[in-house]
């Protein structure tokens, strides 16, 4: 199940708990970010075990444009997390429709 820019802007401007994930590298994190979490799309893998307490809560994941975000869905998923959510359009879209 994906996720809207708008969708995740109410998410975020409500203060909704959820856990919001960045899968770019850090250069792409340090010249825009929306504030998730930084874990490299190379990186997933390996913090699996680390996520391992949120397995059943809703994950906001996203990357530039939308495809490394769903690779790292895909990840988590096939490890047992059920309620991952891919940001569509990436930072891309989100700085199309909201700005930065």
């Amino acid at each position: 199940m994906d996720i809207t820019v708008q969708e995740l802007k109410q998410k975020l401007d409500n203060k909704e708990e959820f856990v919001f994930i960045d899968v770019r590298e850090a250069y792409e994190y340090e010249e825009f970010n929306l504030g998730a979490k930084l874990i490299p799309l190379g990186s997933v893998p390996t913090s699996v075990d680390d996520l391992e307490d949120h397995k059943e809560e809703e994950i906001v994941i996203h990357c530039r444009s939308g495809a490394r975000s769903a690779a790292a869905q895909s990840i988590l998923q096939q490890a047992g997390f059920k309620n991952v959510r891919n940001l569509i359009g990436g930072v891309l879209a989100w700085q199309a429709e909201i700005g930065s």
